[in-house]
């Protein structure tokens, strides 16, 4: 009785792992795979690199990605905190208001660092 609930699901997901397997291994097999001398060429924003491709960045690029990686989660969780803003509890508000805090003040030391100021 317990495995007839859960037969359509063990059926979709049998069904759709063997159907990704073959779309997969279709792809791969039937692909054409000739590499030209464009396609092997470093490519550096749509024109050859001026100098060797392993020097190293300015440490803002990767503030600038972790700023982004971090305002990014956040609205993804303020999204499902605004759906359910009638039913949360008064414990669940003052969390959220806590991590918005704790970001806020992430957000101001990288403002204050100078993070965000391009020269």
């Amino acid at each position: 009785m317990f495995f007839s609930n859960y037969f359509s699901i063990l059926l979709f997901l049998i069904f759709s792992i063997a159907l990704s397997a073959i779309i997969f291994f279709l792809s791969f097999f039937l692909s054409v795979k000739l590499d030209d001398s464009e396609k092997l060429s470093a490519y550096e924003c749509g024109f050859n690199p001026f100098s060797d491709s392993r020097v190293e960045f300015d440490v803002k690029f990767y503030i600038v990605a972790i700023l982004f990686i971090i305002f990014d989660l956040e609205i993804s969780f303020l999204f499902p905190f605004s759906t359910c803003l009638n039913v949360i509890t008064i414990s669940g508000f003052y969390f959220m208001l806590i991590f918005l805090f704790i970001l806020t003040i992430g957000f101001y030391y990288e403002w204050k660092k100078g993070a965000l100021d391009w020269d």
